[in-house]
């Protein structure tokens, strides 16, 4: 999936608690945007094993969420939704295709490492791979919790990640003809 949609993912999931506590609405947001990109930061290591924990992350998540229940405050409520993102970020890379440049063409069966069971989750290819249409039409439905609960910059920059997501779907797979060959 598009790093966008993890992030909407992230927001969406927030954006309840946000809705009924909006002082804390901009510490759960910021949460949600860290945790739907920090595991992508593993592209320049094992991408989608070394920061990607699909099983073990709820270990994390649920604790975070338990403390922010019970002692809520900016800084626990951005931590729960940090880790509970980065779960679902995780996670949901293993109903898409693999982490290679070119998902569409089925090359692997690794969609993401699993280091609880010390192997990696097949690829379910419900979301062929990150910029497809369906990858694209789940952004902006995960998006509209934002723009209806969220204001200020957070409504902008959400609208500005729907731009980028479109665009991006768009041209997606024209961008594989283009990527230098050191980079795959």
């Amino acid at each position: 999936m598009m790093a966008t949609t993890h992030v909407f993912t992230g927001l969406a999931v927030v954006a309840p608690v946000a809705y009924h506590v909006p002082e804390f609405g901009t510490a759960l947001a910021l949460g949600a945007i860290l945790g739907g990109l920090a595991p992508d930061l593993d592209l320049v290591f094992a991408h989608r094993r070394t920061f990607h924990f699909p099983v073990a992350g709820i270990a994390v998540a649920v604790p975070t969420v338990a403390v922010a229940a019970v002692a809520p405050a900016s800084a626990t409520l951005a931590v729960a939704a940090f880790a509970v993102t980065a779960w679902l970020h995780a996670l949901s890379d293993s109903i898409g295709g693999g982490p290679e440049m070119d998902p569409w063409n089925e090359r692997t069966d690794r969609a993401v490492y699993d280091h609880v069971r010390g192997r990696w989750l097949r690829p379910r290819r419900w979301i062929r791979y990150d910029g497809a249409p369906e990858d694209a039409v789940l952004g902006v439905a995960l998006a509209v919790p934002t723009l209806l609960v969220f204001e200020g910059w957070l409504v902008t920059a959400a609208a500005g990640g729907l731009a980028v997501s479109l665009l991006y779907a768009l041209c997606r797979r024209r961008l594989v003809a283009w990527t230098p060959d050191w980079l795959e």
